[in-house]
């Protein structure tokens, strides 16, 4: 796989959560590709570490850290981390998320919804407040956070995720209005792509699967690094200077109405 701006991201130091495994492994392997230096942290320690090593043998620059974003510390530790490898931050990907399964929304408790908001807006919120002296200090940046259909348009049994996820959505605007003086863009991207969850989903439903890939205009489900992680790739580079406060469906047309 080749990408056009291979280069694009040369010398930025970019933090990328929950790169443990799934589209936030999928966007640390397109962002290593396009020459970003990055901190990479998930709950996940082995995993994040596999994903450290595995692009260190690649040739990038990557150090990673694992933390728990329900710690009331770890933002300020995470972006610590970043500064004290590459003394500056020039990117920040909101991807990690934590919730139980799916359930009936009577069925859901205040502890799933609490598992919702902690991992998703409120550490998206701390990592944003952590980072954006450094961003500022550097010149301007950009922030990537992550949103879902099953907030924008609604999904049975996501009542806790779904909420949360438009919480950050409404985050990344008032960020995006107040920061954009600083040259600090924010965006929101919302993504169907096949992560492990998603395989076994459709391991666990074949046919419900195939129904919900049928209604995809492209037909398929998205890749994490090739579709999800070149989006970001983008968002994060200078290719993309006048764009911020937008909401940005790589979903295969399957967002078009929300």
């Amino acid at each position: 796989m080749s990408y056009t701006h291979s280069e694009s991201l040369a010398g930025k130091a970019v933090i990328v959560t929950g790169s443990g495994r799934g589209v936030g492994r999928g966007i640390a392997r397109s962002l290593a590709r396009n020459g970003a230096r990055l901190l990479l942290t998930d709950i996940l320690a082995e995993a994040v570490a596999d994903a450290r090593d595995e692009l260190t043998t690649q040739g990038a620059e990557v150090r990673s850290i694992a933390a728990d974003l329900r710690d009331p510390d770890a933002a300020d530790k995470i972006v610590d981390a970043a500064l004290e490898h590459f003394g500056r931050v020039d990117g920040l990907v909101n991807n990690a998320m934590a919730i139980k399964p799916p359930s009936p929304f009577a069925s859901q408790s205040a502890d799933d919804f609490d598992l919702a908001s902690d991992t998703g807006p409120r550490a998206t919120f701390l990592l944003m407040k952590a980072a954006y002296p450094h961003l500022v200090a550097a010149g301007g940046g950009s922030i990537v956070n992550f949103g879902s259909g099953a907030g924008s348009a609604g999904e049975p049994g996501f009542a806790a995720y779904g909420a949360a996820k438009e919480a950050i959505r409404g985050l990344t605007r008032v960020a995006a209005l107040e920061w954009g003086p600083d040259n600090i863009r924010v965006n929101v991207v919302l993504p169907f792509a096949k992560t492990e969850g998603v395989e076994t989903w459709e391991q666990a439903d074949p046919v419900g699967f195939r129904a919900v890939v049928d209604a995809v205009p492209l037909k398929r489900v998205g890749d994490t690094e090739k579709d999800v992680g070149a989006l970001v790739s983008f968002l994060l580079g200078d290719d993309s200077t006048y764009l911020t406060a937008q909401s940005i469906y790589v979903a295969g047309g399957s967002g078009v109405f929300r």
